[in-house]
């Protein structure tokens, strides 16, 4: 119980680490409401519905309350990308010996014959977060009453949020849903994303792999075992954290995949002992160390920020594909790099914004009906705006779990008071 109060004092995150600059917050501009034509004529339905802004100028200002993430526990995907409830996936941080010679991995062994990655095909949508949600909904603290005014997703999809008042390249679309209170976002592939992957190019392919790779260079099985990078890579596997937060106002549930946990960490309490492993090719200019900090460093602080994941350890490999280096960078440092660069980024203006979304998204979605679909679509340069659709193709609720919820419906009103 200690871990789940554990919280990120206001004072330590309005600090100038994190970016705080003591101002007020201001009220993001521009979201007046406007009436927008929707695919579902229903006299139900909310009808102005309203667009949010992006810039990062209109929201910066002191970084917002965000509770320390506790987790609540953690699933598993096997080989065949089946669900286990327990941390059998999970891998343990073991790499090479700080006076030894350094690392000479290299990432395209094995490729193509030892890899066997997951079918991107098939759509897992929220399936695998909501089965533990299933199994453990009776033990979550202030009990399913919580749960009724929480946000439940994947940390991808915040990680996609946060990173969104800076990012050039590529859109998003999350569909909404709320039921029994709770609202559930999940990503939709984009035309344009969708399209992008099936013509993904040999060497994109080849750089995802050696990703992979690097994991299995640093990670054994066993506490104090030492990796074996003799087997398959296979991408179905994965060890799944799910943690508690609040961001603001804002509950949150979220799972995120976990790399490997470090059983020398300070503290063995998740996830303080968890670890990010990343690979970036190797720099050689101040100007390419300048678009590292500013492009991937706010991806990989957004990634680990969010679910509380201290350090993140990065592989820089050559153009021949072994790693001839590693650094590791704290997740509450990463913003140092960047703070005098006016072309960087903001921790501030990220959670801000996201915040900002969240407000939007559970004052937009109001009718609770998990068929029914609020579709928040986000291209660089415009704001998010947003579609009504019921049913196929964006309900992403499934009947399973929608009738098993719905079933336990009588033993929710004996629960005590929701507490946050």
């Amino acid at each position: 119980a200690g871990a789940t109060t554990a919280r990120l004092s206001p004072d330590f995150l309005n600090s100038p680490r994190l970016g705080g600059r003591g101002r007020e917050l201001m009220e993001p501009r521009g979201t007046k409401r406007k009436t927008e034509k929707t695919e579902v004529a229903e006299p139900k339905l909310p009808r102005p519905m309203s667009s949010l802004r992006t810039e990062p100028a209109l929201y910066s200002g002191p970084f917002p309350f965000y509770r320390r993430p506790s987790e609540l526990g953690c699933f598993s995907l096997d080989a065949q990308r089946q669900y286990h409830g327990d941390a059998r996936a999970l891998r343990y941080y073991s790499p090479p010996p700080i006076n030894g010679p350094g690392p000479d991995f290299d990432l395209r062994d094995g490729y193509p014959d030892r890899y066997q990655p997951r079918d991107e095909e098939v759509k897992e949508r929220l399936d695998h977060l909501l089965r533990w949600l299933l199994e453990h909904r009776h033990q979550l603290e202030g009990g399913p009453g919580w749960l009724a005014g929480a946000t439940v997703t994947w940390r991808g999809h915040l990680t996609k949020l946060l990173t969104t008042p800076y990012e050039r390249q590529e859109g998003w679309q999350l569909a909404a849903s709320r039921f029994q209170g709770t609202l559930y976002l999940s990503e939709v592939e984009t035309p344009a994303a969708r399209a992008q992957r099936l013509a993904r190019p040999p060497l994109l392919r080849e750089l995802m792999y050696m990703g992979y790779k690097f994991e299995q260079y640093m990670c054994a099985d066993k506490p104090g075992g030492s990796p074996d990078p003799s087997g398959e890579v296979n991408t179905n596997v994965a060890f799944c954290s799910v943690l508690r937060s609040r961001l603001g106002s804002h509950p949150l549930l979220f799972s995120g995949e976990v790399d490997c946990m470090n059983p020398q960490a300070p503290s063995t309490q998740p996830p303080a002992c968890y670890v990010e492993l990343k690979t970036s090719k190797e720099m050689h200019s101040p100007g390419q160390w300048r678009s590292f900090y500013r492009h991937k460093l706010l991806k990989w602080w957004a990634q680990s920020f969010l679910p509380g994941v201290p350090h993140v350890v990065a592989g820089f490999r050559n153009p021949e594909g072994f790693i001839c280096s590693l650094k590791t960078f704290p997740t509450m440092e990463m913003f140092e790099n960047v703070r005098n660069d006016r072309d960087g980024w903001n921790p501030s203006v990220c959670m801000n914004f996201c915040a900002a979304f969240l407000s939007f998204a559970q004052s937009t979605v109001v009718q609770d009906d998990p068929r029914l679909v609020h579709l928040f679509s986000w291209e660089p340069g415009g704001p998010v705006t947003v579609s009504v659709h019921r049913d196929a193709p964006y309900a992403f609720l499934p009947t399973w779990y929608v009738e098993a919820m719905t079933q336990d419906l009588p033993s929710l009103s004996k629960t005590s008071s929701p507490k946050d």
